[in-house]
């Protein structure tokens, strides 16, 4: 079978990683893939900031536990990178090019043995107005909505299987 049909196949989420830092080389191929994600009309509108310091990491996972709900618990699953897309707020199509770069970059991951989960509540994160000074301290200016972030790093034991596929969910007009 193609091999990448193979990696769409045998990707999973992982929810739970080793603390050792994937290579820095690693983590760029992964963001290069997700910059290479198809986007509407080619705007290339995603952005993605990928933070390895385990301080910011540590404050990014308090915040995102409390806006879930869940505080004490790490909603990383102990992923040492953490690779955030975000989008300009105007773009209409924002969230649709955000979700195929993390696609990508979960898919990116997983061919260079490394695991990857997509976690939700980024939206919420960068509506707060430290996240939002945080990403003018970086330099990045303008209004971003957090799309997802892509929780990265070594999985810690073995690969998850596949659920069963559910049927009837392909359909053809010949």
């Amino acid at each position: 079978m193609n091999e990448v049909i193979n990696a769409l196949k045998e990707r999973r989420s992982i929810r739970k990683f080793t603390p050792e830092m994937p290579k820095k080389a690693d983590l760029e191929q992964i963001i290069e893939a997700g910059l290479y994600a198809a986007s509407a009309r080619g705007e290339q509108d995603a952005i993605i900031v990928a933070v390895t310091d385990p301080e910011i990491r540590d404050r990014l996972s308090k915040e995102n536990a409390k806006i879930w709900g869940k505080e004490g618990v790490d909603p990383f699953y102990g992923a040492p990178a953490i690779l955030i897309v975000l989008a300009r707020k105007d773009w209409p199509n924002r969230v649709y090019d955000g979700s195929l770069a993390l696609g990508n970059m979960m898919l990116a991951a997983h061919s260079l043995g490394l695991g990857s989960i997509w976690i939700h509540r980024a939206k919420q994160e960068f509506e707060r107005e430290e996240w939002q000074s945080w990403l003018k301290s970086l330099g990045i200016e303008g209004e971003w909505e957090g799309i997802g972030h892509c929780a990265v790093g070594y999985m810690a034991g073995e690969m998850p299987k596949a659920a069963p596929r559910k049927e009837n969910r392909a359909f053809w007009a010949e």
